[in-house]
């Protein structure tokens, strides 16, 4: 999974200003302008929360029903790309610029006025819906148990689509739930950025402005606070203008505004805004829809003419004897818009490592003597154990550091004192130190309250209550724990159902910490360790161990997803005084919707279509079920070992060293110039296990991107506005293929 890519920036303390704004290119220098600055303390900032989380725009009926609708076209589109390639995006940025579209076209017949809190809430639900496909496992797990398992494995399992949407349903709220006490620890204390929830909240701020209420209200790391209004986009610049002559408009704005403080050149300069910011969400709207059709067109147009999915750009013999094809599919160049010109050059560069270095010396060597499209004895089924290796190292690293981090935190906070006072037998002492609040009669520890009077959060009325939270949980568990027992009653013991639920929600919290500090939350790599620990916990001498082995990945992905999910809507509805409590609702409607849905989309898809198939390739199933196999001991074919050891080892130091520059990056030292030409193992492997029609259309759109944001300096708005064009027009338009498709009209 790719996430939303956002560019949260760094929030300094929070005050009161009309129009300050930072501008520093990517290829040029800074310019800055920044206007008197009002300091807004703990209690005005409470007070406007407390207004906003009291609007009943928090949650409404036709804010939940549009959620819906834009999270179901996603929804099939992520089931659609994820049955060919295995990505899926949440698009919650797409999502509150089509709510906002669709609502301010209708504005004149509403009684009550659309604002950004209904806003939080249209994409709060369309994420969740539309995240689903990946959440209930329908992109790999599900086309893993019903068509690449043998009869030896217990396989395959075909299941019905009632058992399908129980099951869906079953996975579909714990993580959810389980995420709800993580909020005042991840984002009132501890302010994680949550990118992507930051850049929506900022996006949101700017479409609906400050007159209709869009301030952000942040805190930086020393509870300092400040209101950002209509245009002040702070640091962050990709969200805050969309073209040089907007930009330029708004610096001649403030230079107007410091050169006077009269109230008709204020009324001015706020009516100049506005228009310019009204202006400019029409582009965009236009944009969409014009990246939508021509995304659509082409989408019908390749039912009709297939081969333009395979073009030999390379020549013939490269494209008939080693799958070197361009797909010139509008969606994958939207994605790779999406990925960025870093992540779409390391998925370049695995499919030159992996299909123009690997593939040809395995089937010369004759390791892999089949053609090379055959996963059991080609080369493309010998390659995706060397991806396979690379993703294990990637996330065993990466994980790994995640726990490692707070002990060596402690360490080094309270490591020297413990260790003397234990050294010198002061054990009182040692325990006085520890937990001083119970041992000294005499010592009363004065209650910490300054803190908790600096946290800026939502009325307790408006938080998620610990009544409600225990009877959600409760009943998540129950239909968590039934769901699985009706759906795979002889296979999966309620132990391993048990073992599995816990070994998700601790993962979970190391890949929401992962999404709130880097913007990626590590859902596959989460997956792939809890496939390695339940080859422990389950014997291969079971019957259903691979069976049970990729249930148990399934869940603990599932888990990691929402709990993701859900904590970076709620960062987007912090910042924007929305109601948590509404959010949460929100998305506990869009999860069981999108389960209900992406069960049904999925087997409307493999019933009309053949899976797997060249159109439908499900890479990612293959990469479950063959880390099952390696991780229950089914031997490697000849020679992958020693080249996925190889590999893993240089991808582990590759990842030691990016975590590294990450640490001192978060430590305010400048980012090295070189940092983004390390490889990314995630990327990587994705480039290396999906064909090259998919990663060279990817890399376009990833040199799309680069030509738009660092080589003419522009604004990464419009691009990502045309990426979810091109994504959803083909998503979307897919269905009308498969109408085609079920229909039995020819091909041309």
């Amino acid at each position: 999974m790719a996430p939303d890519r956002g560019n949260g920036g760094q929030y300094g303390s929070f005050s009161q200003s009309t129009t300050p704004h930072q501008h520093d290119s990517a290829d040029g220098p800074s310019t800055t302008s920044v206007l008197p600055e009002q300091p807004l303390d703990p209690v005005q900032a409470r007070n406007i929360l407390a207004e906003r989380a009291d609007a009943p725009q928090n949650f409404t009926l036709r804010g939940v029903l549009v959620g819906l609708v834009i999270g179901i076209v996603i929804c099939f589109s992520n089931i659609y790309f994820g049955l060919q390639t295995g990505w899926i995006s949440g698009m919650s940025m797409p999502s509150a610029l089509i709510g906002f579209g669709f609502f301010r076209a209708i504005s004149s017949h509403l009684k009550l006025p659309f604002t950004p809190v209904e806003n939080v809430l249209i994409q709060t639900v369309a994420s969740s819906v539309g995240t689903m496909p990946l959440g209930c496992g329908f992109v790999g797990v599900m086309p893993a148990l019903e068509y690449l398992l043998t009869p030896e494995e217990n396989g395959p399992l075909r299941l019905s689509l009632g058992k399908l949407m129980l099951w869906a349903v079953g996975i579909c709220l714990f993580g959810v739930v389980f995420a709800v006490p993580l909020r005042k620890q991840v984002i009132i204390r501890e302010k994680l950025k949550f990118p992507t929830g930051s850049a929506t909240a900022l996006m949101i701020g700017v479409l609906h402005g400050e007159k209709e209420g869009a301030t952000i209200i942040e805190q930086d790391d020393n509870d300092r606070t400040r209101k950002i209004g209509h245009g002040n986009q702070a640091e962050y610049q990709p969200l805050a203008k969309t073209d040089g002559q907007l930009e330029d408009n708004d610096h001649e704005m403030e230079q107007e505004y410091n050169n006077t403080s009269s109230e008709s050149h204020l009324e001015q300069h706020d009516n100049r805004r506005e228009q310019s910011t009204h202006n400019d969400w029409q582009s965009k709207i236009k944009l969409l829809i014009w990246a939508f059709a021509g995304s659509s067109f082409y989408t019908v147009a390749t039912y009709f003419i297939p081969q333009v999915r395979n073009l030999p750009i390379f020549g013939l013999p490269l494209a008939n004897n080693w799958l070197w094809t361009l797909n010139p599919s509008p969606a994958y160049v939207g994605q790779g818009i999406i990925m960025g010109p870093t992540t779409t050059a390391h998925m370049l560069l695995g499919a030159i490592i992996g299909w123009g270095i690997l593939s040809p010396l395995a089937k010369s060597r004759g390791w892999a003597p089949g053609e090379v499209d055959d996963w059991a004895t080609g080369s493309k089924g010998w390659i995706v154990w060397i991806s396979l290796a690379i993703m294990l190292a990637d996330a065993i690293v990466s994980l790994g550091w995640l726990i490692l981090r707070p002990l060596i935190h402690f360490s080094r906070t309270y490591g020297q004192e413990i260790y003397r006072l234990a050294r010198t037998n002061q054990w009182h002492d040692l325990l006085t130190y520890l937990n001083p609040s119970t041992t000294n009669p005499e010592y009363t520890p004065l209650p910490n309250t300054a803190a908790a009077e600096a946290e800026v959060d939502a009325p307790p009325s408006h938080l998620i209550s610990t009544r409600v939270f225990t009877i959600s949980i409760a009943l998540s568990l129950l239909l968590y724990f039934s769901s699985l027992h009706l759906t795979f009653p002889a296979i999966l013991p309620f132990t391993a159902s048990l073992a599995a639920l816990l070994l998700a929600l601790l993962l979970s919290l190391m890949g929401v910490r992962a999404l709130g500090e880097t913007d990626l939350n590590p859902v596959s790599g989460i997956s792939k360790l809890t496939q390695l620990v339940f080859s422990i916990l389950v014997p291969a001498t079971n019957k259903n161990s691979i069976i049970i082995n990729l249930l148990a990945g399934a869940i603990s992905e599932s888990g990691a997803l929402q709990a993701g999910d859900l904590l970076q809507d709620l960062k987007t509805g912090h910042l924007l005084g929305a109601a948590p409590k509404a959010q949460f609702y929100g998305q506990l409607v869009g999860s069981v919707v999108g389960a209900v849905v992406s069960a049904a989309v999925y087997r409307l898809y493999t019933a009309v279509y053949v899976v797997p198939s060249p159109q439908f390739q499900v890479p990612t199933a293959y990469v479950w079920v063959f880390t099952a196999r390696l991780v229950t001991g089914e031997g490697l074919p000849v020679k992958s070992a020693e080249y996925a050891i190889g590999f893993a080892a240089v991808f582990a130091a590759f990842t030691i060293l990016r975590t590294r520059l990450t640490v001192l990056r978060m430590r305010g030292e400048a980012e090295k110039w070189w940092a983004s030409l390390i490889p990314g193992g995630i990327a990587v492997a994705v480039g290396m296990y999906n064909t090259p029609s998919f990663t060279l259309a990817r890399a376009i759109g990833g040199a799309v991107c680069w030509w738009w944001t660092r080589w003419r300096g522009q604004r990464e708005t419009g691009v990502v506005v045309l990426a979810s064009g091109l994504i959803l027009g083909e998503g979307l338009c897919s269905i009308v293929n498969l109408a085609l498709a079920s229909a039995g009209v020819p091909h041309l």
